[in-house]
Order: C-alpha cells, then sequence, then structure tokens
C-alpha cells in the first residue's frame, strides 16, 4: 500500500506541475454547465433536479477520460521511462494501480467542482439530494470503467493519438451495447441469453439504474469487475510489451 500511495501521490503532482490538470478541469467544467443547462433545457423543464446534467456524462467522459488516460503508459514507453519504472523494486500492478487511481482520483477532482451547480439547484428548488449523492457516485464509477478501458490501450501503444482513439472507439462499444437498436441486430441471429448478456455489458444500462435513485450492488460490482479486468489486463500488455 505504501508503494501504491507514492505513486499516486507522483501522478498527482506530475499533473498539476503542468497546464494541463488546469485546461482538463476548466474544459470539463465548462461543458457541464453548458449540456446541463443549456442543451438540457434545465430552466425550461420546470423541475429541480439535475437530471439534465448527468444524462451528458457517458457522452463528456467518451472524449475527456480517454484524454486523459492516453498519457498513462503511452508517454512512459515514448520516452523510455518504462524500462526504468520495470527495474525498481515495485510490483508492476502496484504500478499499474497507482498510475489509475491518481488519474481518477484526478477526474474525481473535476466532478467535484462541479458542486455550485448542486448550490444552485438547490436554491432554484426543493432537489431529491439523495438523489443527487447517488448520481455522482454513479458517475465517479463511470468514468473510472472508461479510465481503465483506456489504461489498457495506453500500454499498447507508445503513440498516444492511438491510445486515444482505440480508448473512444472501446468505450463507445460500451456504451452502444443496450442500445435497442444494437440489441434488435443482434436478436436476428443470436438466443436471447446471448442477447440479455450483451445488454448487461452496457456502461449506460447501469449508470441510468444508478442515477435514478437505484443504488443496486449488481451495479457498483458491475463496474468494480470492469475496473479490475482491465487493470488486469493491463498489467498483461506492460508484460507482453516488455517480452518483445
Amino acid at each position: 500500500m505504501s508503494s501504491i500511495k507514492s505513486i499516486v501521490k507522483r501522478e498527482l503532482h506530475s499533473y498539476f506541475a503542468t497546464p494541463i490538470a488546469y485546461v482538463f478541469i476548466v474544459i470539463f467544467l465548462i461543458m457541464s454547465g453548458v449540456f446541463g443547462f443549456y442543451f438540457g433545457n434545465l430552466y425550461e423543464r420546470g423541475q429541480a433536479d439535475l437530471i439534465p446534467f448527468f444524462n451528458f456524462h457517458p457522452w463528456l467522459y467518451l472524449f475527456l477520460v480517454p484524454a486523459v488516460a492516453m498519457r498513462l503508459w503511452s508517454e512512459e514507453r515514448n520516452s523510455g521511462n518504462i524500462e526504468l519504472l520495470m527495474t525498481l523494486p515495485v510490483k508492476k500492478m502496484d504500478w499499474v494501480i497507482g498510475k489509475f487511481l491518481a488519474a481518477w482520483l484526478f477526474i474525481g477532482l473535476a466532478l467535484l467542482l462541479t458542486f455550485p451547480m448542486v448550490i444552485s439547484i438547490n436554491y432554484l428548488g426543493d432537489p431529491d439530494n439523495g438523489l443527487i449523492v447517488a448520481s455522482y457516485l454513479g458517475s465517479f464509477l463511470l468514468a473510472g470503467g472508461f479510465l481503465a478501458i483506456g489504461s489498457c490501450l495506453s500500454a499498447a501503444t507508445k503513440n498516444q493519438v492511438i491510445a486515444f482513439i482505440l480508448s473512444v472507439v472501446i468505450c463507445f462499444l460500451f456504451l452502444l451495447s443496450g442500445f435497442p437498436m444494437v440489441l434488435n441486430f443482434f436478436a436476428l441471429f443470436m438466443p436471447q441469453v446471448m442477447v440479455d448478456a450483451i445488454a448487461s455489458t452496457s456502461f449506460l444500462t447501469h449508470f441510468d439504474s444508478i442515477t435514478k435513485g437505484v443504488l443496486d450492488l449488481g451495479d457498483v460490482c458491475y463496474f468494480g469487475m470492469v475496473i479490475g479486468l482491465w487493470l488486469y489486463a493491463t498489467t498483461l500488455v506492460i508484460d507482453m510489451k516488455k517480452a518483445n
């Protein structure tokens, strides 16, 4: 645990040592406000809630989270630092977890800085704050799922642009898997059991369930499982690249 803490501190410091972190936070806050208030028709709806705000999060994360994840390992491989990291007396899994947690906490900080929206909606009406807290948790878990996928793909290539594109594509597939149009297509040649299995992999299905206030342990475990599997895959990819 001490090595993971040290890695998290090192990575967080590297984020704020450059303007990249501040640019990301500003972009995230501006886009969250624009999508939540303007495109979400928050005032026109006449309801004191943040449903439109959270409904846009999967689509914001689809591009913003891979932008954070692409540098996790691609930058280390491109600069040649990964060889040095692997020679240190620290387990590869500790490096993977530490880098992931630092990036996840960074995104969590950006998410936390949207608290003025919560204050505003409480000023305008009487929202269900329990639902808002659950939605924030769902949003944080969703970001973690996207980030774990991006971490694995970042480890697979030295090129950050390629890592970004691959992450967007894979994350987009995880979002699409719950769409009726996609499920209807698979239903044409697959048994219903397989179609239901595909639907269960959808990030949107589990995220929507949480944002509706249904804090089911299965949804939380799903995101935990996705994060765990993709982080384990990251260590395998690092091993394979090291062997080459």
